[in-house]
């Protein structure tokens, strides 16, 4: 049988690059309703989120920064110069975001408090925030959206994560530099233990659609 060249065996298609154009992360009380689907079936676009959800709003350039830290347990053999067997005993979703509007929401995010309580005096407006002596270990669900653009309309990729707590906090700068005063938390997603998974992904929009075959996907 003869062979094929390089060009008849490759298949690359740059209308399946996609790029984060723009995006939000949102934040709802742990016991809010869980996101089960992103779009509306009738337009393919985004589907109003239950209530409860809140925009942390503009965030520096590098938008939501996921990662992924696994470990594994390893068994070595002699005359295997490889583990003969290993098994991942840790694999869970971290999301670093820098927040640069200063609001209900990232400051109680920042300074781990329950915004529920929080209220301006009524005179002055003022508001003061003690920083709690024990910290307390705030759940949420948290939602990111990132959007792309095509000629077919909005490609939507989405990560929620059903129960996250936020498990670090970024150095805090004020000056006159070209940084705003920003509100930077790492979450890290844990599984609920009513829906039985720490994460998941969805993908959508009327652009994604239009590109379901191109993706190798039946619908």
């Amino acid at each position: 049988m003869a062979g094929s060249s390089y060009s008849a065996l490759a298949t690359k298609k740059n209308q399946l690059i996609r790029k984060a154009l723009n995006g939000s992360v949102f934040i709802a009380d742990v016991d809010a309703t869980a996101i089960t689907a992103l779009t509306d079936s009738s337009d393919k676009k985004l589907a109003a989120l239950p209530a409860g959800y809140t925009d942390l709003g503009w965030l520096t350039d590098d938008g939501a920064q996921f990662s992924r830290d696994t470990d594994t347990s390893d068994v070595t053999s002699w005359g295997s110069t490889e583990p003969t067997r290993s098994d991942v005993t840790k694999d869970q979703t971290t999301l670093q975001v820098a927040c640069q509007e200063t609001k209900l929401a990232t400051i109680g995010l920042y300074l781990g408090v329950d915004t529920s309580t929080i209220t301006a005096d009524s005179s002055s407006g003022e508001v003061s925030i003690a920083k709690p002596s024990t910290p307390v270990a705030r759940h949420y669900r948290v939602l990111s959206i990132a959007v792309d653009e095509t000629d077919d309309g909005e490609i939507y990729i989405a990560r929620f994560l059903p129960n996250a707590k936020v498990t670090a906090f970024d150095d805090q700068n004020q000056n006159s530099g070209d940084d705003p005063i920003m509100w930077s938390v790492t979450f890290s997603s844990f599984t609920d233990s009513v829906l039985g998974f720490s994460e998941k992904t969805f993908f959508g929009g009327p652009g994604w659609a239009a590109l379901l075959t191109d993706m190798g996907f039946s619908s």
